[in-house]
């Protein structure tokens, strides 16, 4: 702290940390101001509330008071943490708070209940200071290193271990740059990288291998997200290794500000519950826009490999309002999914379709294929999915769809592409295996204005199956 105090003193400059282990409350970072781990340098986080500040931050998307970070910056620009040491969060000193210890829940539960309180009046529209957090600050639990309303930041080089919470984690923050780091955490709500409500984001070049999301971009939840109203936007993801995480790289749920202009690409993920993931509800509002995905590989998802969903919690259906969210204008591309429960799975809402959805160049295995259900505006071209059960393409629900060199070569009992009250489809390009004794299925009392053409699905002892419940004129054969 003094070295960082002579540093601010001089205008600025780097605080260097030679081999070793050091034991140390909140680290508070100022402009102008590098931090430089060498090589076998440890900073380890003390994990004592009295050596780490009370400030503001964002907790799970709602405004709110933690005890500090190891590292925290507050309105600084010109900051950077870089080297080839680490940060230690030893978050096992923090991890009980979760209140899954019964041998201390009797503590935990009024810590809990407390912030729970303080979470659904600020989402009411009120707002508190610290002071009104002397309960709620005993549950949550700080992240690793924070950037809150911070300007052009660099992590490099480092690893981040064993974090409370979130690792890393920039807040309403512009300009960083995230470049050769490691993110390894094996404890609760153990995330790599959360954006949240930031811009003009670019990583490269890490590895994670996490107990929860490795990356995951956010801009605030329900109707404090939408309150504060800043999206994240303009961010780079590329040449990175994943394992283990709930997700590769997932977007939300917690995005009632908005996620936009985002690319990620030549990912390889391992074990991932799922790959791509976007994940939002019914209360969040906000709209996800203008994603493209390209060039990745998806290893043995227990899950989904590729999720798109506005259903990510279980509601009832309501009127479209600003508490609907809306997924919008997505390309995927380039994909290999080796392994998967399901390899893609989309779902909208009744009152607001998913919508403008690319897949191009898939080739996916799986115990299921792809499900699209309440989607409208969805592309797929060149796309081979083999399944251990069920239809390989199964879309339900939805509207205006084009479809062609769809595939599958694997023995199924299933039609290979199955529409169930479909409107406004385009099936084409599309040649049938011996394998594929139906290829296609049309069902349902609102399927309309659906053609097949340019087709060739003679090796399929049923080319085409349209139910007794589709209307006269409804599929064209040509």
């Amino acid at each position: 702290h003094a070295a960082i105090a002579a540093s601010t003193a001089a205008g600025g400059g780097t605080v260097y940390f030679p081999a070793g282990n050091y034991l140390t409350g909140s680290v508070q970072m100022e402009s102008n101001l590098t931090l430089y781990l060498d090589q076998g340098a440890t900073l380890l986080y003390s994990g004592a509330p009295a050596h780490s500040p009370v400030v503001e931050t964002r907790w799970e998307g709602t405004t709110a008071f933690t005890h500090a970070p190891l590292i925290y910056a507050n309105r600084k620009e010109n900051i950077a943490v870089v080297g080839h040491g680490t940060l230690d969060g030893q978050g096992v000193n923090w991890w009980w708070r979760t209140g899954e210890d019964p041998a201390r829940e009797h503590l935990t539960r009024p810590w809990k209940a407390a912030w729970i309180d303080l979470r659904d009046r600020t989402q009411a529209g009120e707002r508190f200071v610290k002071e009104d957090f002397s309960e709620a600050v005993k549950f949550l639990r700080p992240s690793l290193l924070v950037t809150y309303e911070c300007r052009n930041i660099r992590i490099e080089g480092i690893t981040l271990r064993n974090s409370p919470m979130w690792m890393l984690h920039p807040i309403y923050s512009e300009n960083i740059d995230i470049r050769g780091v490691s993110f390894e955490s094996y404890g609760p709500n153990g995330d790599g990288i959360d954006i949240d409500s930031s811009r003009n984001v670019r990583i490269s070049d890490c590895y994670f291998d996490t107990e929860d999301d490795c990356i995951v971009i956010k801009s605030g939840r329900d109707a404090d997200g939408r309150r504060v109203g800043r999206p994240s936007e303009f961010i780079t993801i590329t040449n990175c290794v994943m394992y283990r995480g709930h997700g590769a790289v997932v977007i939300g749920s917690e995005m009632s500000g908005g996620v936009r202009d985002v690319v990620a690409s030549n990912i390889v993920c391992f074990g991932t519950d799922r790959g791509i993931r976007l994940k939002t509800a019914r209360g969040r509002g906000g709209v996800i826009e203008n994603l493209r995905f390209d060039n990745w590989v998806i290893h043995d998802s227990p899950r989904e490999a590729i999720q798109i969903s506005t259903g990510y919690v279980d509601l009832p259906e309501e009127p479209y309002s600003e508490r609907t969210p809306t997924i919008r204008n997505l390309a995927i591309s380039n994909v290999t999914v080796n392994g998967a429960r399901q390899v893609v799975n989309i779902v909208g809402l009744e009152e607001q379709a998913v919508e403008n959805i690319r897949l191009s160049d898939i080739r996916g295995y799986g115990k299921t294929g792809l499900i699209c259900k309440l989607a409208n505006d969805i592309e797929l071209h060149d796309v081979r999915i083999e399944v251990e059960e069920g239809a390989p393409f199964l879309f339900t629900d939805s509207t205006s769809l084009h479809l062609d060199n769809l595939s599958s070569h694997k023995a199924t009992k299933e039609p290979v592409v199955a529409l169930h009250n479909v409107r406004e489809a385009w099936l084409s390009g599309c040649r049938s295996l011996p394998v594929n004794r139906t290829f296609a299925q049309v069902l349902g009392a609102d399927s309309k204005s659906i053609l097949l053409s340019g087709n060739a699905l003679e090796a399929s002892t049923m080319p085409v199956f349209i139910g007794p419940d589709v209307p006269v004129g409804a599929v064209t054969v040509r």
